[in-house]
C-alpha cells in the first residue's frame, strides 16, 4: 500500500478536493483505495457523502485508544472501490488527550494503525488539517509520500517555502524523511496572473512539482456537494481529466517504486516533467534547502539530490 499525505498549512488551497478526486480516478483505475480523513472539520467525510455528525466511531476512537483500536472497526465503504476512515469535531481533542503520552507514541498511531490493516488496499490518502500539529505528525510519520497543493496566488508562493522548511522540521522531529511534490491548483489559464504564477512555481521548484496542474472547476464543488468525486459526477469535465492526469503520474511513479526497489524500502523518486527520466529523487531532508519565492536559499542553500 502506498500511503499519500496531502498537506498544506494554508486553508483553501485544495487539500480535500485532491484527496477525494485523486481517490475517485485511481479507484476508477481499478485500484482500492482508502482515504483517511484527519481534519477534524471532517469535510473529506462530507465529500464522500457522508455526515460526520451520524458516524458513529471515527478516527478519534481509533488514535486515543490507548489499546490499539482497530482502524477497520471505523472504515466506511462509500463505494466503487473507495473507502473511509471518517472524521469528526473530537479529533481536535486528540493532542490534548495525548499531551502525556511520549513523542513517539504520540506520532506513530495512525502509522501502527494503517500497519495492521490487512492488504487490501493499493493506496491510502491522508486529508491532513491547515495547521501543524499531532495530526500532522502522524500523518508525515504514516505516509511514503507528501503532496502540497498550492494555488495560483503571490501568498502561496510566498508561503511554500515555510511549508517546505516545516515539513522537513517535523520529518526531523520525528526522525523519518517522506518524499515531496507539489500540486498546482486552482489554475484559470485565462488570467496573466495565473498563468505567471504557474510559470515562477516550476521555474522555483523545478523537481519537485508534478506535470500535471489542477484548474479551477465549478463541477468539483457540483460533486462535493452530491458527494462523490468529480470522475463520477462529470467525467468529461477539465477536472476529472486533471485528477486523471495526476493518477497517471501516481501510478507511473509508484511502478516505478515497485520495480527498482523491494516493497519494503522506501526510496526518492523521480521528479515527473517526462518519462523516462533519470532525474535524483528529493526527500524532506533535501527540500528544506529548495530555493525561497525571492531565489534566497533555504537553511542550508541549494537543493542537493538524494543519495
Amino acid at each position: 500500500m502506498r500511503t499519500i499525505a496531502i498537506i498544506n498549512q494554508k486553508g483553501g488551497c485544495g487539500k480535500t478536493t485532491t484527496a477525494v478526486n485523486l481517490a475517485g480516478r485511481l479507484a476508477a483505475d481499478g485500484s482500492r483505495v482508502l482515504v483517511i480523513d484527519l481534519d477534524p472539520q471532517a469535510h473529506a467525510t462530507l465529500a464522500l457523502g457522508i455526515d460526520p455528525d451520524l458516524v458513529e466511531d471515527n478516527l478519534y476512537d481509533v488514535l486515543a485508544d490507548d489499546d490499539g483500536a482497530a482502524l477497520d472497526r471505523v472504515i466506511l465503504d462509500v463505494g466503487k472501490a473507495i473507502d473511509l476512515a471518517p472524521s469528526g469535531i473530537a479529533l481536535s481533542a486528540l493532542e490534548q488527550k495525548l499531551a502525556g503520552d511520549h513523542v513517539e507514541a504520540r506520532t506513530e498511531r495512525l502509522s501502527h494503525a494503517l500497519a495492521a490493516l490487512p492488504p487490501v488496499y493499493d493506496y491510502a490518502l491522508i486529508d491532513c488539517p491547515p495547521n501543524v500539529g499531532l495530526l500532522s505528525f502522524n500523518a508525515l510519520r504514516a505516509a511514503d509520500e507528501v503532496i502540497v497543493p498550492l494555488e495560483m496566488s503571490i501568498f502561496a508562493v510566498h508561503g511554500v517555502q515555510k511549508v517546505l522548511e516545516t515539513i522537513g522540521l517535523l520529518s526531523d522531529r520525528i526522525g523519518y524523511d517522506v518524499e515531496i511534490r507539489l500540486l498546482p491548483t486552482l489554475y484559470d489559464a485565462r488570467t496573466r496572473n495565473a498563468r505567471e504564477m504557474l510559470m515562477e512555481i516550476r521555474d522555483l521548484f523545478k523537481d519537485l512539482c508534478f506535470s500535471t496542474v489542477i484548474r479551477s472547476s465549478v463541477k468539483v464543488r457540483d460533486a462535493a456537494r452530491r458527494g462523490v468525486p468529480v470522475v463520477r459526477f462529470a467525467p468529461s469535465s477539465n477536472a476529472a481529466h486533471d485528477y486523471g492526469s495526476l493518477a497517471f503520474e501516481i501510478q507511473a511513479l509508484t511502478a516505478r517504486h515497485d520495480s527498482e526497489r523491494p516493497a519494503a524500502q522506501r526510496v526518492g523518486f523521480a521528479p515527473t516533467a517526462s518519462w523516462p527520466t533519470t532525474a535524483e529523487p528529493v526527500t524532506a531532508t533535501e527540500v528544506r534547502s529548495a530555493p525561497g519565492p525571492n531565489g534566497s536559499g533555504g537553511r542550508s542553500g541549494s537543493v542537493v539530490p538524494a543519495r
